[in-house]
Formats: C-alpha cells, structure tokens, sequence
C-alpha cells in the first residue's frame, strides 16, 4: 500500500484489444527527515487496468493525493539503442481517491484513506474488490439549519450519559 501525489497526469491507452491501461506515478514522501532536516520522497511507476484505468484518467491530475493498493512487478524489454531495460511498477489493485475532486493538490482536506470507499465518507471509489462505486459526490455548501451543533446563542443541554468519555 502506497499514499502519494501524482508526479504527472495519468496516461490512458488501449491494448490492441480495447482494454484500458493507465500509467501514472506517486511520490511517496519518507516518514522520516535528512540530516538537513528535509524529507525526501521516493517516486513510483503505477500501472492500472480496464475501468479504474478509464476512471483514474478522468479523475486524477498532477498532484492528486491517492492511495495504491497493489503488488511490485518487474518487466524487461529492448529500448531503441538495442539495449534491456528491466523496470519495477507497481500493478494498482485499487485506487483510492484520498481527496475532493476540485481540490488542487494544495496538501489540505481530503477524505481520508479508507478501507472501502476512497472519497470522503459518501464513496466514490473503488472497494475492496477492485469496482468503483459510484461517481465522486461534489461537495455541497452547508446549511447552518443543518447543524445540531451551531452555536444559535443558548446554551446546550447536554448530560453527562450522552458523552462518550
């Protein structure tokens, strides 16, 4: 499992047989600093396929924060001078959207990262098993009315049984 930002925009394709595949990388910074006192990061190269690639695409941009799920896979292939490049990617099981859709990768709010659903606590995301629920819900402004817990200017009735400490 892997949380990072994406270092560029996902790229889709279809093989030769219509099936979707998404490349994309994460930076995922390390939990800890360098001896200047700055943290570093580690960048990933992240495969997805049929309709979470066709999903990651249209939902995920440069800088998005987002949650992989997967296994590391390591290929080999001949590069145009002839030589074998062997590389290492993460092939995405799931892929969780860990923040808002509007939201501009400034690094604040975000639903969390969440077992089953990945975008706040409505879903729109993929589950467990890979499927994607439902599109991402758009944030609504609330309504003061709304909130039980306004400050409307009386003081709140609350006895102790209704707190849970």
């Amino acid at each position: 499992m892997l949380v990072g930002r994406l270092t560029h925009d996902p790229e889709l394709r279809y093989t030769p047989n219509g099936v979707a595949v998404a490349n994309f990388s994460i930076a995922v910074n390390r939990p800890f600093t360098n001896q200047q006192g700055e943290r570093e990061a580690d960048f990933f190269s992240c495969v997805v396929w049929r309709k979470q690639a066709e999903n990651v695409a249209n939902y995920l941009k440069k800088g998005s924060l987002a949650g992989i799920d997967g296994r590391l896979q390591s290929r080999s292939f001949e590069n145009q001078e002839g030589k074998r490049v062997k590389v290492v990617e993460v092939q995405a099981e799931s892929v969780q959207f860990l923040e808002p859709r509007n939201s501009q990768g400034s690094g604040g709010g975000g639903g969390g990262f969440q077992q089953g659903g990945g975008y706040g606590q409505s879903g729109g995301g993929y589950s467990q098993n890979g499927s994607y629920s439902q599109e991402p819900p758009q944030r609504q402004s609330s309504n003061l009315n709304d909130d039980p817990f306004s400050n409307d200017g009386k003081p709140i009735d609350i006895s102790d049984d209704d707190l849970p400490f």
